[in-house]
C-alpha cells in the first residue's frame, strides 16, 4: 500500500504545525486534527528523529517544523511516519522481497521497477509546500 493513515497524519500535523508561530503537543493536535493521541504521538516521534521535527521540553514546549515546507519532500514524510520506502506493488524487484524468489526470471520485474522509480521520483520531487 502505497500511503496509510500514518502518513496522511503526517501530512495533517505538519500542515497544522506550519500554520503555528508556537510549538504545539501532541495532545492539542489529536484534538485539532481528531487523531488518537497515541498514534499521532509515535507518528510525532518520528517525524522527529527523521529531523523533520523538533521537540520543545516545558510549559510552552511541543512540536516545531526545522524546515521551510519548499526543503521538505512528500518521500521524506511518508519514510519517516512509515518507517520505509512507500511500495506500489507486493511484488517488487528485490530478491528480498520478492513473494516468489523468481527475480532472473519474472517478465514484469522491470516494469514494476521502472514503475516504483517513477513514484518515489515523483514523491521525492514534490514538496511539502506543493500540497499545502
Amino acid at each position: 500500500m502505497l500511503l496509510t493513515r500514518a502518513s496522511e497524519y503526517a501530512l495533517l500535523s505538519l500542515d497544522a504545525l506550519q500554520k503555528s508561530n508556537v510549538p504545539m503537543g501532541a495532545e492539542q493536535l489529536a484534538t485539532e486534527l481528531c487523531i488518537p493521541k497515541s498514534f499521532l504521538a509515535k507518528i510525532l516521534q518520528s517525524l522527529a528523529k527523521q529531523g523533520l521535527l523538533e521537540s520543545k521540553k516545558g510549559a510552552h514546549g511541543g512540536f516545531i517544523l526545522v524546515k521551510d515546507t519548499s526543503e521538505i519532500s512528500i518521500l521524506e514524510i511518508i519514510f519517516a511516519a512509515e518507517g520505509k520506502f512507500p511500495v506500489v506493488f507486493d511484488c517488487t524487484q528485490y530478491a528480498a522481497t520478492c513473494p516468489n524468489g523468481a527475480i532472473g526470471t519474472c517478465t514484469i520485474s522491470p516494469f514494476l521497477a521502472n514503475f516504483q522509480s517513477k513514484i518515489d521520483n515523483f514523491l521525492d520531487g514534490l514538496m511539502l509546500s506543493d500540497i499545502l
